[in-house]
């Protein structure tokens, strides 16, 4: 039996406002952009969230719990979800109480934090954890980090933390002449295992769906389940991982990503010995057929799956080294309002938007950015991140 996991990752960072100026620094302490952040929720919960929640729903009960799912649903997201549309939460509960939906741990606030600070990145980790058993009533076995960031040592802390199994990218350069539809056992690791998203699949759906310039267009139901028929007696599982903005956002209703998404389990089911789990059901039934070995970091993001979409110029990195920077003050202050603004300025997305790798992979960095440049990106988030340090000093300051 070949396992087919579906993953998806559902994220909304807080967004900052835009007109926050350097006139603003010392007097007002409201970072966030609420209308923007309210609006764009609501959009992609009317275009997405909901109907999508709706017919995995509908598939579950359909194939009486032989179509299972997993999602990572970052801890802003909820937050957002919880004030600006709490129906869409509603929607979550309903898909756990079927017992056939996973839900996978990840820092709370989406971060960078492993990099920077180990300390932190645990905090938001169990936070996460926290925030997943309060909503859902269960605690999460399966890790994936923030835009599948990965490597050994992240492996090594994900073990000692007691998760079951972590999600990475399979790249071709940490994979090689080897294929991503099997387990395998993190380098150093005794207990934990990895499973490695087939991006070729994966990506076939998330970004190729409706390019009409692909010489694969259109990606009907047959096509891909022939696709994924093909793995048999090559593969033990395939991983299927891509955000659920996919579905009726990234790629709109008019395409036909419903259709395609209703048909698929039934099509895929039809061809022979495939079964739907979760990756902590799929991890429990397989062993690693070998060690993976990762020294460097590896992602999910663009040609070079590596961490240069957040790091790497003169405008990330010196945000990201100040951010970090703040830790020790933000959390002696004891001032759950700064420690929230802080958490909430490590967001990976703030990085993203401040990236200038406009080349192969441009239309994604420019999708959901509120910005028009980069270095506007990187104005208002020093301004904000200024203001929080000014705070720090003159915690008796009041905003206007």
């Amino acid at each position: 039996m070949i396992s087919i996991c579906f993953y998806f990752q559902v994220h909304q960072p807080m967004r900052l406002d835009k007109g926050y100026s350097f006139f603003d620094m010392g007097r007002s302490h409201h970072y966030r952009d609420e209308v923007a952040n309210r609006d764009i929720l609501r959009k992609v919960a009317r275009k997405c969230y909901l109907p999508a929640n709706r017919m995995m729903l509908d598939l579950i009960e359909q194939f009486r719990g032989d179509f299972r799912i997993a999602y990572a649903i970052t801890g802003v997201a909820l937050e957002q979800f919880q004030e600006f549309c709490p129906e869409v939460l509603d929607s979550f509960r309903e898909l756990a109480d079927t017992g056939c939906v996973e839900f996978i741990g990840e820092t709370h606030y989406h971060s960078l934090s492993f990099l920077f600070s180990r300390e932190e990145f645990r905090r938001q980790v169990k936070m996460h954890g926290r925030v997943l058993k309060e909503f859902f009533g269960s605690s999460p076995v399966t890790f994936r980090n923030t835009e599948l960031i990965y490597n050994n040592d992240l492996a090594l802390e994900i073990e000692k933390m007691g998760y079951k199994v972590i999600l990475a990218e399979g790249a071709d350069q940490v994979l090689g002449w080897r294929s991503p539809n099997f387990l395998y056992q993190p380098a150093g690791c005794t207990r934990l295992k990895a499973m490695l998203k087939n991006y070729r699949l994966s990506d076939d759906v998330a970004f190729r769906f409706s390019d009409r310039n692909w010489d694969e267009w259109p990606v009907t139901t047959d096509k891909f389940a022939n696709w994924v028929n093909a793995i048999a007696g090559n593969g033990e599982v395939i991983n299927l991982f891509m955000d659920y903005e996919t579905i009726g956002e990234h790629q709109w209703e008019d395409t036909g990503i419903f259709q395609f998404f209703r048909s698929l389990p039934g099509s895929i089911l039809s061809r022979g010995d495939f079964a739907f789990q979760t990756p902590a059901e799929a991890a429990a039934r397989l062993d690693p057929m070998a060690q993976l070995d990762v020294p460097y970091f590896t992602s999910w993001a663009d040609l070079e799956r590596d961490v240069t979409a957040w790091l790497g110029n003169p405008m990330q990195d010196q945000a990201a080294e100040l951010a970090y920077s703040l830790e020790d003050k933000v959390l002696a202050s004891g001032d759950d309002d700064i420690i929230a603004s802080w958490r909430e300025l490590l967001t990976s997305d703030h990085f993203y938007y401040m990236c200038t790798k406009w080349f192969s992979d441009g239309d994604v960095h420019k999708y959901f950015n509120p910005y028009d440049t980069p270095h506007q990106a990187f104005i208002t988030y020093m301004n904000v991140l200024n203001d929080l340090a000014l705070r720090l000093d003159a915690p008796a300051a009041s905003a206007d």
